[in-house]
């Protein structure tokens, strides 16, 4: 089994059912996309909606996928930076209990990040993220100690705003021979950040994830024609296309994978457990027809609750299904 090192921003999850759209347009959040806030707007955000049903998990895009391929019981680790406060210590708690090494650099300045998720009644979920600590991460804080023994490095697109990190992650893991897989994030942090996006997966990315809004945005073309344009710079392609499943290319083989039949409650964290999904089968040497199955299985069980987290149960139903298929 190949071995997994993830970099994200490191933030607590607050998910938050709210009753309309009223909280979005108050403060000016794209429904379904994920919007960075300074400290005041987030006070104020988490302020509105004081008094609702709301749940604390430790995640940022990559630290979900990390907590999954842990929980999948893939050797994995995951840096980020965050506070020295309760929060920044329940993080590493969450992320130790799913059974991964994690390397958490502690800020002397800011405290843990927060991503306030607002889960509507169509069970999209809209971002208001205060990174905190996690934007103080810097490119000489990567030790090439924490690349080695590893085989895959996994990127959150989230982190393309600092360019400098993502390069000298990049380095050092080509340094290591290792495979680079890159998720890119949401489709505004795509049009904020194309250049740098277009650098990155032309110097260094072998494995790309992207959901079809990400794609056009990526390429200005639909999922299908997204995923023939971005399989030319890189060596795996895949289109995720909610409820209608994924695409998947390597070179001349194309690969359609269904979508899993669920109940959708919430799709947060669906994109995040795909490419743990996915990962774990490509850790584990599985075709890509199966590795799109594995992910689409992660993805439907997650959102089939609220949040990113999995409770056992799903977590025993999604391993169960995964056995099976990996029998076939």
């Amino acid at each position: 089994m190949k071995k997994i090192i993830g970099i994200g921003n490191a933030l607590v999850d607050v998910m938050t059912i709210v009753p309309d759209e009223t909280c979005l347009t108050r403060f000016s959040l794209p429904k379904g996309s994920m919007t960075m806030v300074d400290a005041m707007r987030s006070g104020e955000i988490k302020q509105a909606i004081n008094g609702l049903k709301r749940t604390l998990a430790s995640g940022g895009s990559a630290g979900n996928t990390m907590y999954g391929l842990g929980t999948m019981g893939v050797h994995s680790s995951f840096i980020g930076k965050v506070g020295r406060d309760e929060l920044g210590i329940f993080y590493e708690k969450d992320m130790v209990e799913a059974g991964l090494t994690p390397v958490l650099i502690r800020s002397k300045l800011s405290p843990t990040g927060t991503a306030v998720a607002l889960v509507t009644p169509d069970s999209e979920r809209t971002f208001a993220t205060h990174l905190g600590a996690a934007t103080e991460l810097m490119a000489e804080e990567l030790l090439a100690d924490y690349f080695r023994n590893y085989n895959i490095l996994y990127l959150e697109g989230y982190l393309i705003f600092n360019l400098p990190l993502v390069e000298q992650a990049c380095r050092l893991a080509k340094e290591n021979h290792m495979c680079v897989a890159l998720d890119l994030a949401s489709f505004n942090v795509v049009n904020d950040m194309r250049p740098a996006f277009d650098k990155i997966v032309d110097e260094y990315v072998d494995i790309i994830f992207a959901n079809e809004e990400e794609a056009r945005a990526f390429t200005g073309l639909g999922p299908v024609e997204a995923l023939d344009e971005i399989s030319k710079r890189c060596e795996i392609a895949v289109v995720k296309t909610g409820p209608d499943g994924s695409w998947i290319k390597r070179g001349d083989e194309v690969v359609k994978v269904e979508a899993l039949k669920v109940n959708a409650v919430d799709t947060t964290g669906a994109g995040d457990l795909y490419a743990a999904g996915f990962l774990y089968g490509f850790s584990n040497g599985f075709s890509l027809d199966k590795c799109g199955l594995f992910g689409s299985i992660l993805a439907g069980k997650v959102i089939e609750v609220i949040g990113a987290r999995m409770p056992d149960e799903k977590w025993a139903e999604a391993k169960k299904l995964i056995r099976e298929i990996a029998e076939e």
